[in-house]
């Protein structure tokens, strides 16, 4: 988990840093854990979920053409989702702490952190204290550093953030995204652009 992580966040680029076209990102939520957010803080991706990387990779291929970054949260089941990704290209991945997942509530046991962010989600940021607008701000902070098209590799509710601060809505969730689904975004003039919404499914948070 990432703790207090938006003091560390990059200044969007300002001024005469501004890319003269506009960046084009793809986000990948990570494909599907072998365990849930409330029994392994680092779970792997199971079976199904390493079908999804090898199928999101595919696409991607297919889709962008040409090699570019590849960025992952530093936890086990993004890097794993962002290997064959990678690997097509034969680039080697940049591993980002400020994608990862929302920090781990303080004072929740593990065995409560599901029903706890199932019951943050329906919120808004706002109403979740300067922690977590911290948190939300690193992850757009990040994105709008990027001066180069990539693939983020990230979770459920870090993709969420960047779709809300595209959309200018301060909601937690804004679509329930799939594992592997694809979220394109542009950054354009110092902001983002949503492109293109990810797959959605009955996504269940565990």
């Amino acid at each position: 988990m990432v703790h207090r992580a938006g003091r560390r966040g990059k200044r969007p680029p300002t001024g005469l840093d501004l890319p003269l076209t506009p960046v084009r990102l793809h986000l990948v939520r990570h494909g599907r854990a072998a365990a849930g957010w409330d029994d392994d803080p680092d779970p792997p991706l199971d079976d199904v979920g390493r079908e999804q990387a090898d199928a999101v990779a595919e696409r991607l291929a297919a889709t962008v053409g040409r090699p570019i970054a590849v960025v992952a949260s530093p936890l086990l089941r993004c890097r794993q989702t962002a290997a064959p990704i990678a690997a097509r290209w034969g680039v080697d991945v940049a591993i980002e702490p400020l994608v990862a997942e929302i920090p781990s509530p303080e004072g929740v046991p593990m065995g409560e952190r599901v029903a706890w962010l199932r019951s943050t989600m329906s919120g808004r940021w706002r109403d979740l204290g300067p922690r977590y607008v911290d948190f939300r701000d690193a992850v757009v902070a990040r994105l709008l550093a990027a001066t180069e098209p990539a693939v983020v590799v990230s979770h459920f509710v870090a993709i969420n953030a960047a779709i809300g601060a595209a959309l200018g809505d301060d909601r937690m969730v804004l679509r329930s995204l799939d594992n592997c689904s694809v979220t394109v975004l542009d950054v354009d003039a110092g902001a983002l652009r949503l492109v293109e919404g990810g797959h959605e499914a009955d996504t269940l948070i565990r």
